[in-house]
């Protein structure tokens, strides 16, 4: 029973958190320094997600050219430099992959 108490409780404080962020957004003016550091966790929280897939496929640090999802991911990222198109991204990059793991021996 305190599990789920403390289950429930968790869960309304991070909900009343992430809500109050919410309600006050047009009514708070946040400092330039802080809307400036805000603009840079979109960056951080994707880089933390991707890059490890990217340069530790199999838990150890993989930087040559057998790594196919380095590879895959690097055309992927060229090619949303040059066209900013997210659905062409998405495909080149899971293609490229799929083609690239069929390729190369693992």
């Amino acid at each position: 029973m305190n599990v789920w108490l403390l289950l429930i409780c968790m869960g309304l404080v991070t909900y009343v958190v992430r809500l109050s962020l919410i309600a006050l957004s047009g009514h708070v003016k946040l400092p330039p320094m802080i809307q400036w550091a805000l603009c840079l966790v979109p960056p951080a929280v994707f880089s933390a997600i991707i890059f490890p897939e990217l340069f530790m496929p199999h838990g150890t640090l993989d930087v040559t050219l057998g790594n196919a999802r380095l590879l895959a991911g690097a055309l992927a990222a060229a090619v949303a430099w040059r066209t900013r198109n997210v659905l062409l991204t998405i495909g080149v990059g899971m293609v490229a992959l799929w083609v690239l793991q069929a390729v190369i021996p693992h």
